[in-house]
């Protein structure tokens, strides 16, 4: 009774603030081409009214440790800066640009080239920063290391999340009405089409499929 009452009155405030009225919780769940679980992919909101959306990461650390960017997809707000460390003990020429670019273009969506020298016993890890300025995705690689690969999702909603492993990405405090819900993935190269739903006070769940098994990365 007593949350009824809070939500109800958190609803009053909103209309006396002429502001959209929040919808119950949303769970957007993204599988696979056989029904399993996909962590690591952006699930996007585009809403009918803005809202009130929890900020994405205006700075994050993205690092390079045995071979591998860590996290393996970074979500930012267009004009983020991401720190890049390296603790590995040797060089990396890290290297962006536009996902599904050849040769990672330089003049490409989020072109930048960098080179990170390895950590030395006892020292601070090098580092740089780089900034990102346009939506969309950006692939990361290392001129050095073939096998390395990570991706930055620059989200041009406010309302977006990376699935858990669960393949879950959860959404709180969307406003009501009728929102349309796109997933991207680094292995799905065709863009699935984006699902439309009516968001009201109860809870909500969507599933969006893609048509690919995404690969397993390296441990």
């Amino acid at each position: 009774m007593r949350s009824l009452l809070l939500k109800a009155a958190l609803l009053a405030c909103a209309a006396l603030a002429g502001l959209p009225a929040a919808a119950g919780p949303l769970r957007v769940s993204v599988v696979d081409k056989e029904g399993k679980p996909v962590a690591d992919a952006v699930v996007v909101l585009v809403t009918a009214s803005a809202g009130t959306p929890k900020p994405l990461p205006a700075r994050v650390t993205i690092t390079q440790e045995k071979m591998r960017f860590i996290p393996a997809v970074t979500l930012v707000a267009p004009g983020a800066q991401a720190l890049f460390i390296n603790n590995d003990p040797w060089e990396h020429h890290v290297r962006g640009g536009a996902a599904g670019a050849a040769n990672f273009d330089s003049h490409a969506q989020g072109g930048f080239e960098l080179r990170l020298d390895g950590k030395a016993p006892g020292k601070a890890a090098p580092s740089q920063e780089v900034r990102f300025e346009k939506p969309g995705a950006v692939l990361l690689g290392c001129h050095l290391h073939a096998s390395m690969r990570g991706h930055v999702y620059v989200a041009e909603s406010p309302w977006a999340a990376v699935s858990a492993e669960d393949g879950v990405a959860a959404f709180d405090g969307v406003p009501e009405g009728p929102v349309r819900i796109r997933v991207w993935h680094a292995d799905q190269l065709i863009d699935l089409p984006p699902q439309s739903l009516a968001l009201g006070v109860a809870a909500a769940n969507a599933t969006m499929q893609l048509s690919v098994v995404p690969r397993r990365r390296r441990a």
